[in-house]
């Protein structure tokens, strides 16, 4: 990939979605409304929420039953035992806890604040105690939207899907890749020489999460109504086969846990 002037364009006035949308048509309709005009290289990136909701992934809370280890949890972290419910059945193991949040590995493997569980811009009105979990497969996801974009727009479309996640040791938010398909999310730049041609030997930019990360910033977090981004200048390497389990440091390696 070589550095240079990227551009980011928000996709204005996107559609409330609903379950059942075809996101590709929404975007294409979007994009032709904007009148933008696609560069070659041009990656989407499109947030996790209206993903999830194309796809049905609201759960109104009074739905649930809650089971006995997540009524033990919910008093310990107090939170209501039906989310927490819900935390455990979206997760492989519960990381950490607190007072209010729990921290879990979900079953994607992303490790984050209540397996991505969020209640806020869920479109579900007269239905307040209503959450939206993550699409079931954010990979499978992108991939069907990218295959579908690129039929549509005879051209290669990669696809991002992105969420804002907490860091550890750092506050705040930030956008980060949990669903990609059609380039190398990890660069990996060992063997390459620096300006002093020293040969690097570690180095490898996550460049998906650097680009969920910019298109978040346009994206907003509150009421912009701008869930889905083109991103073009960045000059990815393609590839169909590798997905975000490449950002997910093995369990032997992780020092945070």
């Amino acid at each position: 990939m070589l550095p240079g002037a990227l551009q980011l364009s928000p996709l204005p006035d996107f559609p409330a979605v609903v379950a059942g949308d075809v996101l590709a048509d929404l975007v294409i309709t979007a994009t032709r409304r904007s009148g933008h005009q696609l560069q070659d290289g041009a990656v989407l990136v499109i947030a996790q929420k209206v993903v999830s909701k194309a796809e049905g992934r609201l759960v109104h809370l009074q739905d649930v039953i809650v089971t006995a280890e997540a009524r033990t949890l919910a008093k310990a972290t107090q939170k209501d035992p039906r989310l927490v419910t819900l935390i455990l059945q979206e997760s492989r193991a519960v990381i950490r806890t607190r007072p209010g949040l729990i921290i879990s590995e979900h079953r994607t493997g992303h490790i984050l604040a209540n397996a991505g569980i969020d209640s806020s811009n869920v479109g579900a009105e007269g239905q307040s105690e209503s959450v939206l979990l993550w699409p079931e497969d954010p990979d499978a996801s992108a991939r069907t939207l990218s295959l579908q974009l690129s039929a549509a727009l005879n051209r290669r479309v990669p696809v991002l899907v992105n969420d804002s996640l907490g860091r550890p040791w750092r506050m705040g938010t930030v956008g980060f890749a949990i669903g990609t398909f059609g380039f190398e999310p990890v660069w990996d730049q060992i063997g390459e020489k620096d300006l002093d041609g020293r040969i690097m030997r570690v180095t490898a930019p996550a460049i998906a999460d650097a680009l969920a990360a910019a298109a978040s910033l346009v994206q907003g977090e509150t009421n912009q109504g701008r869930p889905a981004v083109w991103v073009e200048g960045c000059d990815l390497r393609h590839d169909d086969q590798v997905n975000t389990s490449v950002l997910l440091r093995p369990a032997e390696q992780d020092l945070f846990r």
